[in-house]
């Protein structure tokens, strides 16, 4: 059963080979279902071995397994081969188990994508990197997979590239992961240098030969290589960003893989940890405890659900950190084993809210989920009280077991580790709670409309009424047009009364200076009454003309008022910010009244009354059951009540090396611990209730901006890379380009210019070689006779 331990690795290689060459024909979801079964075969291996090893006695559950040799140089060679052993069994099984699950929850996921069967060949390789870590038999084939997470990390987390943030938070894990390498690296040749061997037989029953100072130097090499992989402080900026990618690559990297493989490489090791200087051992710890606080702070003021769950991995790895710090690896992997259970769940219940909820990650958008998704909602129920630590859930075991290694740690620094991490659980229940009540209890504010619609149309209402000056000063320019043309007519109508007045006159005249009894009289009088009647029809016209002078007049003094008023709402606008929603909500907290902005508001408030929120497809809500089921019982393979049941520790055993630390505090004392672990977890839910749902005002006071922005590390990080960083940089550019690269072409210049006057003397002609002698024997002979002379 031993010797099928190489098919543990070769399934999802296989599924990788099968997707990168049939991938594109097999399609939706053929490919899916293809990467499943591999991953699937992975687990059933692990299973097979696994029963293997049960049947072995506890010192004979170490096997190695040689495929071929891989290097070979002189007396060094290096084998691929496989360590089979109860450490890198038990990180067999869930990294396949929660991996085929996350397998199958992506054919729902991934539905539609033009790129589905690639994220599988991704998703398969990632799995298989995974295991060729924590089963490589030296230190060389664990730094294949090392390397292979990591590229793999940047295929997944900016698989949709196309998004500019996507791809810069790929590039930020690579460029991260790139300084723990460095560590890595520098830990692997300092081993061979003592050891003549990167074998972890060699290593793990002669580490006794590694004077303690090596081992001090090779321990911080080692924690600076898991802090990159498992963000750690000062490197964890990766692992927040890492959520840009689908989620089921975060479930995959945040609870199953990459982010575990610095605490394997640190238990894998632990016989040099046990070797170096006390202090360097303690730093682990504490730099564990610091990173777990942090992340809890930043977590409890994250509107973005994912980015939450990112925060709280971190948090959670600073604990495990604080395990291996204490000595206690044993509650280090057991705690490693329940957070790949909840934290998947967790993750992709976010995930199924995400695609229930047409791809919304703002729990402030969200609310009463529940109603619409009663699986996802049960489902991640279960991993919050895990997380939260609440009895009997399986956090509350796993965190509980580090908290008491804490305590039992010698001196003043154990009480102050198990100080931080209690306050770390209690946080980490109450921002835990508050996520689980905005995304899922309270009323829905998924209808609401958004800051973005109210900015939106804030901003159309604002070019409505520039546009209103623009029609405004049109029309008072037409106004004015009209009373320079009605002011025209006047001119023009008066003109016409005048000539009328002056023929009305002459008709009258002339009509004065005959009789009736002349010829032309009758027609002197038609022309008189023609004359006469025209006058007032002029004058007629000429009072229309001055009343159109007055419409006209009165048109642009109301055209002028109404620019002026136009000109008053702009201005009012531009210093009138919109009430957008509020940035911290409760689940309370009413919609907000667009008021008269709600005319203006986008087309996606809209389409968005149109949607319905709904469960998800099978595919996805299955692996959620399952790891519920998990996460709420998988506390029993360590149970603290007798040693019969520390079945986790029994097994580890001989992957340890008799390096675990012993707890000596009474078991009054663990009860008393215990009793005060789940009350904190109690009261911090409580707390969070009070805040979030029955209370009726924003906590503002929690949720500060410097929490969001993690204390701004992040920023500062930038801040320096694109300043004073950049010039340093920069710098060292030029240095390596004008002193480094000069010195080498100045120095081949040299040789070449050396060569070029050698050249003159070597022509190649033998008249000239034959002069050169004749000359140098005539000063051969000078000398000579010169010598005899004196």
């Amino acid at each position: 059963m031993l010797e099928a331990a190489w098919l543990i690795p070769a399934f999802p290689l296989a599924g990788f080979a099968l997707l990168l060459v049939f991938g594109r024909r097999l399609g939706e979801p053929g490919a899916g279902w293809v990467a499943t079964a591999a991953s699937g075969g992975a687990f059933i291996s692990t299973l097979i071995v696994y029963g293997g090893l049960l049947a072995e006695e506890g010192e004979e559950r170490f096997h190695i397994q040689t495929i071929f040799t891989w290097v070979s140089s002189g007396s060094f060679t290096v084998d691929i081969g496989l360590l089979v052993d109860p450490l890198a069994i038990a990180m067999c099984l869930f990294i396949t188990g929660v991996g085929t699950l996350i397998h199958l929850y992506s054919i729902g996921y991934m539905h539609g994508d033009e790129n589905f069967s690639k994220f599988f060949l991704y998703l398969n390789l990632f799995v298989a990197s995974m295991l060729m870590l924590v089963l490589g038999d030296n230190l060389l084939l664990t730094f294949l997979g090392w390397e292979g997470v990591g590229a793999c990390s940047y295929f997944l987390i900016s698989f949709w590239f196309s998004d500019s943030a996507n791809a810069t938070a790929g590039k930020k894990a690579f460029v991260t992961n790139r300084i723990g390498d460095f560590g890595f690296m520098l830990a692997t040749f300092l081993i061979f240098v003592e050891l003549s061997s990167i074998s972890y037989a060699d290593i793990l029953t002669r580490s006794s030969e590694i004077g303690s100072g090596t081992a001090t130097v090779i321990v911080l090499l080692l924690l600076l290589a898991a802090a990159g992989k498992s963000a750690q402080l000062p490197l964890y900026v990766w692992l927040p960003d890492a959520m840009a990618g689908p989620t089921p690559v975060s479930a995959l990297i945040h609870a199953a893989t990459m982010v575990t493989s610095g605490v394997f490489l640190l238990t894998r090791l632990s016989p040099i940890l046990a070797q170096a200087e006390t202090w360097s051992v303690t730093l682990i710890a504490w730099v564990g405890a610091a990173t777990a606080l942090f992340a809890a702070t930043a977590a409890l003021a994250q509107t973005d659900i994912k980015k939450v769950l990112a925060y709280s991995t971190v948090s959670q790895l600073g604990y495990l950190f604080l395990a291996i710090g204490v000595g206690g690896y044993v509650p280090a992997v057991f705690h490693m084993i329940t957070h790949a259970f909840f934290k998947a769940l967790l993750f992709l219940g976010a995930g199924s809210v995400i695609h229930g909820l047409h791809e919304e990650q703002d729990m402030r958008r969200m609310g009463g989920v529940a109603r619409w998704m009663p699986i996802t909602a049960m489902t991640f129920v279960v991993g919050w009280l895990a997380i939260a630590g609440v009895f009997p859930f399986s956090g509350f075991w796993s965190k509980d077991e580090i908290l008491l290694l804490a305590w039992n740690y010698p001196g003043a620094q154990g009480r102050a580790l198990w100080a931080v991490g209690l306050l770390t659980a209690l946080i980490t229940a109450f921002y835990m709670t508050r996520q689980v009540i905005l995304t899922f209890l309270g009323r829905s504010r998924y209808y609401d409309v958004t800051g973005e619609e109210i900015d939106a149309a804030f901003e159309r209402r604002l070019e409505a009424a520039r546009a209103d000056i623009a029609t405004a000063e049109d029309n008072h320019e037409k106004a004015q047009e009209a009373v320079t043309k009605a002011e025209a007519d006047v001119v023009k109508r008066s003109e016409a009364l005048t000539k009328a007045q002056d023929k009305a006159a002459e008709a009258r005249q002339a009509l004065a200076a005959t009789t009736a009894e002349d010829d032309n009289h009758e027609k002197l009088a038609k022309a008189h009454d023609k004359a006469t009647k025209a006058v007032p029809k002029a004058e007629t016209a000429l009072a229309k003309a001055n009343t159109s002078v007055g419409e006209a007049t009165e048109g642009v003094a109301s055209a002028k008022v109404t620019i002026e008023a136009a000109v008053a709402r702009v201005n009012e606008l531009q210093g009138w910010p919109p009430e957008r929603p509020p940035t911290v909500v409760t689940a309370r907290t009413g919609p907000t009244d667009p008021g008269e902005l709600g005319e203006h508001l986008p087309e996606s408030y809209e389409k968005r009354q149109e949607y319905v929120p709904h469960e998800s497809p099978w595919t996805m809500t299955l692996p959620l059951v399952v790891l519920a089921f998990f996460a709420a019982v998988s506390g029993i393979i360590n149970l603290p009540f007798t040693k019969e049941l520390h079945f986790l520790e029994h097994w580890l055993e001989p992957s340890l090396f008799g390096n675990e630390a012993t707890v000596t505090v009474s078991g009054t004392t663990k009860i008393i611990l215990g009793v005060i672990a789940g009350l904190c977890a109690i009261v911090a839910i409580v707390a969070a209730f009070r805040v979030y749902l029955r209370g009726s005002n924003a906590p503002t006071g929690l949720e500060r901006e410097e929490l969001r922005n993690a204390w701004y590390l992040d920023a500062t990080y930038a801040r320096f890379m694109g300043g004073p960083g950049r010039i340093m940089f920069d710098a060292m550019a030029w240095f390596d380009r004008n002193v480094v690269d000069g010195g080498v072409r100045g120095t081949a210049a040299g040789f070449l210019a050396a060569g070029k006057g050698l050249r003159v003397s070597q022509p190649g002609f033998v008249r000239s070689y034959a002069l050169g002698i004749s000359v140098g024997s005539a000063f051969v002979l000078v000398w000579f006779l010169g010598r005899l002379w004196s």
